[in-house]
C-alpha cells in the first residue's frame, strides 16, 4: 500500500489543526515554560559572558597583570615586563582612613601615573580621571558617608594627611579586584611608602599591569613570564581571565540553573506526553476514518507528527521570545554586581540550544502515544470509546532513544563541567524513576486497601488505581516540583541555622592587620583601655608561595607542573603563613605529632590535612616556601583538620618558630568584644597609636556575604519555581488526557442522583489522598537530599528549621489543590443528556 508524500500528510494536517491549537495548548504552554527559561538563563549567562571577554582590557586595567606580595617587583622583572610594552605599576593593601571624629577601614589603591591604561575613572558630577595628583585621594562614596567628608576635606592615612580631590562614581578595573574588605580609596603611587604602610613585614600588594605595544598573545607572554621567574611566586592574569571570580561564579551558576532549566523541561515533557494523549484521544474518530480510507499507520503518524511538531515548535518559539524579552530585566537586576548588556541581546547559540532542548524533549514524550495511536486497529478505535489507547512501546524505543541520547549529547557538548552534567543527568534521571515506581506502588497498594464506607472515600481511593489513572505521571513530576522546594527550604534555613548558631559565638568583631610585633603588648593594652573584658588573640603573619614539595631528595618543583591536582588550590599563588609555639583552637591533629615547646630542632611544618590527600603530601616529605625572595625548606611534622566556620586565622600552613621567627613579619589579631559593648573610642585610638596597621570590621562583610548567598538562593528559587510551574502543567495536563474517562464518570454519577456539591467533594477528595502522599513522598526526598548538601558538601550541621519547610510545603500543596480544582471545574458543568449522545 502506498503512503501519503509529506505534503499530503501536512495538507490534512493543516486542516484538522485548529488555528488556536485547541487541544494542543498544554503542550505549548509546557514547552513555553521550558524554553523560555533556558533561552533566558542561556541568553544572561552568555550576555554576561561575552561582556567580561569584550571588556577584558577595561576590567583587568590591562593586557595582563602580574601580582606579588609584600614586595615590588625586581628591576629585572620590570625590564622583562617592559619588552613587551607600557607598564603601571600599583599596590593594594588595608588600611584604616581617619578624622578627628571618624575612622573606617578602607581598601587601599595605590596607583601610578600611567594608571589607568584601559578606560578612565568616573566622578561624581561626570568627570572623566586618572590617577589622583600628588596629595589627593579618589574616595569611595560609602567611606566618605562615614568619614563625613567631602571633596575638599582632609583625611589621614597612615602618617599621611591627604585631601578629597573627588568622590568615585565609575571605577573602571574595580569587578576585576576581587571581594572587598573596604570601601575604595585612590592615592598617588608613593603615598603607602611615605605614610608607612609598606614597611618590612607589612601585608600589601604589588599589581603591575601590562599593555602590549604590539599583537601579543596574552598567553604566551604568560607562560614566557613563568618559564624566566619560574620561582618568584607571581600570579599572573590576562585580559582573557580578567576576573576569573566572576567569570568562574557566572559559568557555574549558569551551567547549574540550566540543569535545573533542563530537569525543570523534563517535568515538562510528563505533561507533554499527557497533552498528546488527550489530543489524540479527541481525535479517536479521526484515525479511525482515515484508516478506514486506506491510510496506513505509516500515514497517521506522519500527520499527526506534523501537526504535533507545528504546536511544538510554536511552542518553542514563543518561550524563545519570551527569554529574549525577560534578559534586560534580569540584567537590570545585574547590572550593580556584573557586567552586562541591560538592552535586548539575541544570543544564536543559546537560543538554538534551548530550542533544542526543548524540540528533543517533546520527540521522547510524544512519540510513545503517537505510536501508540498509529498501530491501534480501526475498529478498536471506534469501539474503545471509554478506553484509554494501549499499545507496546516498540515502535516509540527508536525515536526516544535518539532524542534522549541527543539531549545528553547536547547538555555535554555546552557544558565546562562533564562530570557534574552526567552526574546531575543521572541523578535526575534516578529521581524521576524513583517516583514513577512510587506512583506504580500508589496505584497497586490503593487497589489492594480496603474500600471506605463512604461511598465518596470508595470512589477517590478507585480513581487512584482505576485503568488509564494518571496516578503514576503526577506522583513523578509533582513529587519532583515539590521535592525542590522542600530541599530548598532545608537547605536555607539550615544555613541560617549555622549562621545564628555559629557566628555570634566564633566570628571576632575586628581582624587588626599589620601590628609591629614589638608593639603587640602596647595594642592589647589599648584594646583593654577601650573595651575592658575583650578578646585579643594574635598571630605572626606573612605570605609566601609553595615551590616544591615531597619526598626528600625527590621533591616535585611546582612550577614543573603541567596541572595542578584538584583541590590543591593552596599551590597557587602566594599563600598565608605563620608559625606557633602550640597547636591553634579550631585544629586537630589527624596523623603526626606537633614540635614541644621552645622546640629548636630541624626545621617543622604542619600541613592542612585536605591539602596533603589532594596534593599527595605525607608525613616526613619536604615543603620548600619561597617567602620575601629567599627559599626555606620544612619537613613535614604532622596533618592538621581545620575548622574552617572558625572565622578566626586559619593557615594551611603552620611552622615551627625557628623555621620563620627570623623573616620580616607583622602581627595579625582579633578582637572579641564583650556581649554587648559598644566600641566606642577603640577604632579612632587604634588610628592615632598604629597608624601603619589597619582595621576590618567583620559584620559588614558577613552582611556583605549574606546578601550574595541571598541572590543565589533568589536564583535557585526562581529556577525551582518554573519546576513547580511545569508540575502545573502536568497535573492539568493529567487531567485533560483522562477527561473523557472523567466525563463518563461524572455524567453517570449525575444521572444516578449525585449532586455538583458531591462531585465537587469527589475531586477534593481524590486529590487531596493524592496531595496527602505527595507531601510524604516530597518532605522525605527532600529533607533527604537536603541533608546530603549541608552535611556531606557543605560539612555544616543539620539544623532545619522544620515549621518553616513544612509551611513551604503546605503552600505548594495548596496550589496543587487550587489548580486541580480549577481544572476540574468543567467536568461539573457538563450536561448529561448532550454527553450521552455523544458516547
Amino acid at each position: 500500500m502506498n503512503t501519503l508524500p509529506w505534503t499530503a500528510a501536512w495538507r490534512i494536517a493543516r486542516r484538522d489543526l485548529h488555528r488556536r491549537f485547541r487541544g494542543l495548548r498544554l503542550l505549548l504552554v509546557c514547552l513555553f515554560l521550558g524554553v523560555g527559561a533556558l533561552a533566558a538563563i542561556g541568553t544572561l549567562t552568555q550576555a554576561i559572558r561575552g561582556e567580561l571577554n569584550a571588556q577584558g582590557r577595561e576590567l583587568l586595567g590591562g593586557d595582563l597583570e602580574v601580582e606579588v606580595w609584600q614586595r615590588p617587583l625586581t628591576q629585572e622583572e620590570n625590564a622583562f615586563l617592559e619588552s613587551y610594552g607600557t607598564l603601571s605599576q600599583g599596590l593594594r593593601l588595608q588600611a584604616m582612613a581617619s578624622t578627628e571624629d571618624a575612622a573606617t577601614p578602607v581598601e587601599l589603591k595605590a596607583v601610578d601615573a600611567n594608571w589607568p591604561l584601559y578606560g578612565r575613572l568616573t566622578l561624581a558630577g561626570g568627570s572623566t580621571m586618572g590617577a589622583p595628583p600628588p596629595g589627593q585621594a579618589w574616595i569611595a562614596e560609602g567611606a566618605a558617608e562615614r568619614l563625613d567628608i567631602g571633596p575638599g576635606d582632609t583625611f589621614r592615612l597612615g602618617t599621611q594627611t591627604v585631601r578629597v580631590g573627588g568622590i568615585i562614581e565609575d571605577e573602571p578595573d574595580r569587578l576585576s579586584e576581587g571581594f572587598a574588605l573596604g570601601q575604595a580609596v585612590i592615592v598617588p603611587y608613593d603615598l603607602p611608602g611615605r605614610a608607612g604602610l609598606t614597611a618590612p613585614g607589612a601585608l600589601y600588594q604589588t599589581k603591575t599591569r601590562l599593555r602590549f605595544s604590539g599583537n601579543d598573545d596574552p598567553e604566551a607572554v604568560e607562560k614566557a613570564i613563568e618559564q624566566r621567574f619560574p620561582d618568584a611566586g607571581l600570579d599572573i592574569r590576562t585580559r582573557n581571565r580578567a576576573s576569573p571570580g566572576a567569570d568562574r561564579f557566572v559559568s557555574r551558576m549558569g551551567e547549574f540553573l540550566t540543569l535545573v532549566g533542563l530537569a525543570a523541561l523534563v517535568i515538562a515533557g510528563i505533561g507533554i506526553g499527557g497533552g498528546v494523549s488527550s489530543y489524540l484521544e479527541a481525535r479517536r474518530a479521526s484515525i479511525a476514518t482515515l484508516k478506514i480510507l486506506g491510510a496506513t499507520s505509516g500515514d497517521i503518524a506522519r500527520i499527526y507528527a506534523l501537526q504535533i511538531g507545528a504546536a511544538a515548535l510554536a511552542g518553542a518559539l514563543a518561550g524563545l521570545a519570551a527569554g529574549v524579552l525577560v534578559t534586560p530585566l534580569l540584567a537590570q537586576a545585574l547590572g550593580a554586581l556584573l557586567p552586562v548588556n541591560t538592552g535586548l541581546v539575541v544570543d544564536a547559540p543559546a537560543l538554538l540550544r534551548a530550542a533544542g532542548f526543548g524540540l528533543l524533549v517533546a520527540l521522547v514524550f510524544a512519540a510513545p502515544p503517537l505510536m501508540r495511536a498509529r498501530s491501534y486497529p480501526a475498529m478498536a478505535l471506534m469501539r474503545a470509546r471509554v478506553s484509554p489507547l494501549a499499545g507496546e512501546w516498540r515502535g516509540a524505543a527508536l525515536p526516544v532513544g535518539i532524542g534522549l541520547a541527543a539531549i545528553v549529547a547536547l547538555a555535554l557538548s555546552g557544558s565546562g563541567e562533564k562530570l557534574l552534567t552526567l552526574t546531575f543527568l543521572g541523578g535526575a534521571a534516578a529521581m524521576l524513576g524513583l517516583l514513577a515506581l512510587i506512583g506504580l506502588a500508589i496505584r497497586k497498594l490503593a487497589a489492594r486497601m480496603p474500600r471506605p464506607a463512604s461511598p465518596i472515600g470508595r470512589l477517590a481511593l478507585g480513581n487512584l488505581h482505576r485503568p488509564g489513572s494518571s496516578t503514576a505521571a503526577l506522583v513523578t513530576a509533582l513529587g519532583f516540583g515539590l521535592s525542590a522546594f522542600v530541599l530548598l527550604a532545608a537547605v536555607q534555613t539550615s544555613l541560617d541555622g549555622n549562621i545564628r548558631r555559629s557566628v555570634p559565638a566564633i566570628a571576632p568583631d575586628y581582624f587588626v592587620l599589620d601590628i609591629p610585633k614589638d608593639r603587640l603588648a602596647e595594642f592589647e593594652g589599648l584594646v583593654q583601655d577601650n573595651a575592658p573584658g575583650a578578646a585579643v588573640e594574635s598571630v605572626p603573619t606573612m605570605r609566601g608561595a609553595i615551590l616544591a614539595y615531597g619526598p626528600e631528595g625527590a621533591e616535585r618543583r611546582v612550577s614543573d607542573m603541567e596541572h595542578l591536582p584538584e583541590g590543591a588550590w593552596a599551590l597557587r599563588g602566594e599563600r598565608g603563613l605563620t608559625y606557633a609555639e602550640h597547636l591553634p583552637d579550631g585544629n586537630v591533629l589527624t596523623e603526626g605529632k606537633w614540635w614541644p615547646e621552645n622546640y629548636d630542632g630541624e626545621p617543622l611544618v604542619s600541613v592542612d590535612a585536605d591539602l596533603a590527600e589532594a596534593a599527595g603530601m605525607k608525613i616526613g616529605d619536604m615543603i620548600t616556601i619561597g617567602l620575601l625572595g629567599v627559599e626555606r625548606t620544612a619537613r613535614i611534622a604532622s596533618l592538621r583538620r581545620i575548622d574552617w566556620e572558625s572565622l578566626g586565622f586559619n593557615y594551611v600552613l603552620i611552622f615551627s618558630p625557628n623555621t620563620l621567627r627570623d623573616a620580616p613579619h607583622n602581627i595579625a589579631a582579633t578582637v572579641s568584644l564583650p556581649p554587648g559593648e559598644p566600641a566606642g573610642s577603640l577604632l579612632r585610638d587604634l588610628v592615632r597609636t598604629f597608624p601603619s596597621s589597619s582595621v576590618i570590621e567583620v559584620g559588614p562583610l558577613l552582611t556583605q556575604a549574606r546578601e550574595i548567598l541571598d541572590q543565589v538562593a533568589l536564583a535557585i528559587l526562581a529556577a525551582a519555581s518554573v519546576a513547580v510551574l511545569a508540575g502545573i502543567a502536568v497535573l492539568l495536563g493529567a487531567i485533560a488526557a483522562a477527561r473523557a474517562a472523567r466525563l463518563y464518570d461524572t455524567v453517570v454519577l449525575r444521572v444516578l442522583g449525585a449532586s455538583r456539591g458531591q462531585l465537587l467533594a469527589l475531586q477534593m477528595a481524590e486529590f487531596g489522598l493524592l496531595a496527602a502522599i505527595l507531601a510524604g513522598v516530597a518532605l522525605v526526598l527532600g529533607a533527604g537530599l537536603g541533608w546530603l548538601v549541608i552535611v556531606e558538601i557543605f560539612d555544616f550541621d543539620w539544623l532545619p528549621d522544620w515549621p518553616r519547610i513544612l509551611a513551604v510545603l503546605g503552600g505548594g500543596i495548596a496550589l496543587v489543590l487550587a489548580f486541580a480544582l480549577a481544572a476540574s471545574l468543567p467536568l461539573l458543568r457538563a450536561r448529561p443528556a448532550r454527553a450521552l449522545r455523544q458516547l
